[in-house]
């Protein structure tokens, strides 16, 4: 009988993924949006929006963080990263609230580099961390609990950041008919700064992953050992095509979700309402509930079930669009789609861990997840093509048909009815 799941296992991975929000809702809304306040242009702000860059290029440096060890103060292995990334984002980040007020575009540009840079390596080395520590058994727990933790800080400092900063309707003073002042954008970008450092001791106290894997000898090996072992697997590419394609109907019909709504008469609260509160509890259910679901029915049938679920649930949006302004079905459509996308999503995130080998954590996985985030940004053109071509109704259907390439990889490797995946793909040998 297995024995019981580590709940400081799991708060300690659960606690990271909140660090690791916290500066990826600053770069990708909340320094867009101040920087919109404070007059940018919008090309000027697209520009700025390149030097997020850094996310997409962590399986360049990942291997730094796999072969080379922190010296003290820092904690062994990637708790150590995770410090030194936690410490150097406060910093930068604090070195926004100093010129938060009128900036110059190179300090804009010079900290949005930094704080992305700072938080993508964070991201590896939480990545590493959790494909470590974990076990089996507690990954699908902890799939959901990471997601739902790292979707609400990504929350606080791309929304509530904004409204602390920027809206005066929530400091009205108490005086009939004052309205007061927001706090504005430098203290609200040092409260992130110290919300970072508040976070450190998650990194210090953190519980070791112990020595179950030796770290690469060289950092030749570091950087190529990882592909190289997942080269020799059977069917690897196959398993890269599977992570391109798993959750492309998912993506094509969300693609355009926000356009589609305001084209189709939605005011700009609904919209919002919609794709923010709805979605979100919808999407942290769900994802919560896929990965608790992955450990009682099996990785095998969960991937199955899940992947053709998220693709029958963009009929939702289809009904939408064949019918007039009709608010509830809107919110439910919503609701269906990120129910059904996290509960792929729970699957998918269990998926990712069992192919990482635990001497590799932090560059595999930013390799696999890389892969899955192709898809996902090549399915916004995509979708852009198709609606044009077919309308909003016709489109919202033929994306089921974009789950048929998917389903047919995942087949290759966990064959329909037997539901057993390949140890090719589970190195963790459970399945």
């Amino acid at each position: 009988m297995a024995s019981a799941m580590r709940p400081k296992a799991l708060g300690a991975v659960s606690a990271l993924s909140f660090s690791s929000g916290l500066p990826y809702g600053l770069v990708v809304t909340a320094i867009p949006t101040w920087m919109a306040m404070e007059g940018f242009d919008i090309a000027t702000i697209g520009l700025v929006g390149l030097l997020q860059l850094p996310y997409a290029l962590k399986p360049f440096w990942a291997p730094l963080v796999d072969r080379l060890a922190l010296p003290r103060p820092f904690p062994r292995g990637r708790r150590g990263w995770i410090a030194l990334s936690q410490l150097l984002l406060a910093a930068s980040i604090g070195l926004l609230a100093l010129h938060a007020s009128g900036p110059k575009l190179w300090v804009v540009a010079l900290v949005t580099v930094l704080v992305a840079l700072f938080s993508a390596t964070q991201d590896i080395a939480v990545d590493g961390y959790a494909v470590e520590l974990l076990e089996p058994r507690e990954q699908g727990a902890a799939v959901g609990a990471r997601t739902a933790m790292y979707r609400a800080s990504m929350w606080l400092t791309a929304n509530a950041a904004i409204t602390l900063a920027a809206s005066p309707a929530l400091f009205q003073s108490a005086g009939e008919g004052a309205e007061g002042t927001p706090l504005g954008w430098s203290p609200t970008f040092g409260l992130v700064a110290l919300a970072m450092l508040a976070l450190l001791p998650c990194a210090l106290f953190a519980p070791s992953a112990g020595e179950r894997e030796p770290a690469p000898t060289s950092l030749k090996e570091a950087v190529l050992g990882p592909v190289a072992g997942f080269l020799k697997r059977g069917r690897a590419l196959e398993i890269c095509g599977f992570l391109l394609l798993y959750k492309l109907a998912d993506n094509l019909a969300f693609a355009l979700v926000r356009p589609f709504l305001v084209q189709w008469g939605y005011n700009a609260f609904e919209v919002g309402v919609a794709s923010g509160a709805v979605g979100l509890i919808a999407t942290l259910a769900g994802t919560f509930l896929g990965g608790l679901c992955t450990n009682l029915i099996g990785l095998g049938r969960a991937l199955w079930l899940f992947g053709a679920a998220q693709a029958l649930a963009n009929i939702g949006y289809a009904l939408v669009a064949s019918t007039g302004l009709n608010r509830e079905l809107m919110f439910g459509a919503i609701a269906l789609d990120q129910l059904a996308s996290g509960l792929g999503t729970g699957a998918f995130g269990v998926l990712l861990m069992r192919l990482t080998e635990r001497r590799f954590g932090a560059t595999q996985y930013a390799l696999f997840s890389s892969i899955f985030a192709l898809g996902r940004t090549l399915a916004l053109p995509l979708a852009g093509g198709m609606v044009a071509l077919l309308g909003w109704r016709y489109f919202f259907f033929a994306t089921i048909l974009f789950s048929i390439p998917g389903l047919f990889m995942l087949h290759r490797f966990v064959p329909w009815g037997r539901w057993q995946v390949e140890a090719a793909v589970d190195v963790s040998g459970k399945s």
